[in-house]
Order: structure tokens, then sequence, then C-alpha cells
């Protein structure tokens, strides 16, 4: 009976197909099943592989343009230099002293700021060749520097106004009262000595050079007076001052190269 069952489901097959069509089927279905995992694995690689390429160029492309701001940011502070050493310069170059003084400009190469070192000094990098000699008088256009005490052929030590070794002729602006400005090392106050009780100062006073010491020419604008002390125990007043240029920050100068002073070795 089973043979007779089996035979009938054959001929039936033979004929209609469907079996064949349900095997067929299924059998698609199985591998469809199987073979996914297989396809989704390679999507998933390729997507990963696509995505690390994607990440390397855009790592790239971030590199590029990183180094690219870095670049435009150099350039840009160089322009800022420039501008600013061009200003300092029409400044110096416009200066026009109240004597026809010849003047030769100059770069601050080294600094020697106390207290540990043996003078209050800058280093320019002129010299003899330029005209320059022993006490030559340095300025900015905002105020006195100091004055050159050594120098070679190419370079200059130039001794500033707050060494205490410095001593400047000067006088008021407006009152015309005379003394001598002294310097008192760093980060102090100018000293203005030997100004009589009488005479006539006022705080925030201009201080000028008087000419009077034989080194700096008259009328150079050196301190501005910030305070004075009138004692009743002392013949003088005690006269402090502050200096108008900036000496921590000096870029460059001006030496007064044809001006008559002593070449003192």
């Amino acid at each position: 009976m089973t043979i007779a069952l089996l035979l009938g489901v054959y001929t039936w097959n033979w004929r209609t197909g469907v079996l064949d069509a349900i095997a067929e089927r299924s059998g698609m279905d199985m591998v469809s099943w199987a073979g996914w995992p297989l396809h989704w694995s390679r999507e998933k690689v390729q997507s990963a592989w696509s995505r690390y390429f994607y990440l390397v160029g855009l790592r790239q492309e971030n590199d590029r343009l990183r180094s690219k701001v870095t670049e435009l940011f150099l350039q840009l502070s160089r322009l800022h230099e420039e501008a600013a050493e061009a200003s300092r310069l029409r400044a110096l170059y416009s200066f026009h002293p109240v004597e026809p003084w010849d003047f030769e400009g100059g770069r601050v190469v080294s600094y020697r700021f106390g207290p540990h070192a043996a003078v209050e000094s800058i280093l320019v990098d002129k010299g003899t060749t330029s005209g320059v000699t022993t006490n030559t008088p340095v300025i900015t256009p905002e105020g006195v520097v100091g004055r050159v005490l050594r120098k070679s052929t190419r370079l200059s030590q130039v001794l500033l106004i707050t060494d205490p070794n410095s001593k400047v002729a000067v006088m008021s602006r407006e009152n015309r009262t005379q003394g001598i400005l002294v310097g008192q090392g760093p980060s102090a106050f100018l000293q203005m000595q030997y100004v009589p009780l009488n005479d006539v100062l006022e705080e925030g006073e201009v201080l000028i050079t008087s000419g009077m010491d034989g080194v700096f020419p008259k009328g150079l604008p050196v301190a501005r007076i910030q305070t004075i002390v009138r004692s009743s125990v002392s013949l003088f007043q005690t006269v402090q001052a502050v200096a108008l240029a900036d000496l921590r920050n000096l870029e460059e100068v001006l030496m007064i190269t044809n001006y008559a002073q002593p070449d003192v070795e």
C-alpha cells in the first residue's frame, strides 16, 4: 500500500509539478537564509572600509586646513609686527629736534638690567663707524634714554638714565627750575637733586635737559615729576620723577651724532 501511495504521489507531482515548486522555493529560502549572514558581513565590511577611507581623507583635509590656518596666523603675526615696526620708525624719523642735529637710528640688540647687572644699560648696533662717540646722547621721540658709555666700531653700550651712575642736568619746562636728575636703580623713581626749598616746582611738570652738563643738548624731554616733598630739616626739596621713555621695551633709538660733547674714555 505504501508503494501504491508513493506511486500515486509521484504521478500527481509529475502531472502538476506542485511538489517540485514547493521544493524549489524551500531550497531557495534555505540558501537565502544561509547566505544572509555572509551578505550582511560583506556589506558591513564594505561600509567600514568606506567610512575608514572617508575618515582618512577627512583627517588629511583637516591636517591641510590646520596647516593653512597656522601659516596664515604666522603671516598675520609677521604683518602685525612689520606694521608696528613701521609705526615706530615713522615716529623716530619724524622727530624734529630744536637744533639742527644729525641723528643715527639704531636697533637695541641686548639688555642688561639690574640688580644683578653691573649697570643699567642696553647694547645698540651702532658704533664709531656711524659717528658715535663716548657720551653720545641716546633718545626716543618720547624722551631721553641715556648716553653712550662704551663704544666699538659697530656696537655701543648705552647707560640708561635709571642707573645710579647717570646724572642729567635738567630743568622744569614751565617754571624753569634747575637740578640734577639722578638714577636710583631698577624699578625706582628718578630723583631730581639740589633743588632749593624756595624754587617753584609742580607735580606733573615735565623735566627737560638744560644743557648745563655738556652732554645733552638743551630742550630734550626726560621725565615727569611724580612727588615733591619739602622738608623743614633739609635745604633741598625731595623730588621724584618717572622717565618719559619706556626703557624696558626699547627696540629702536636715535643717537645724536653731531652734537659737540666730550669724548671721554
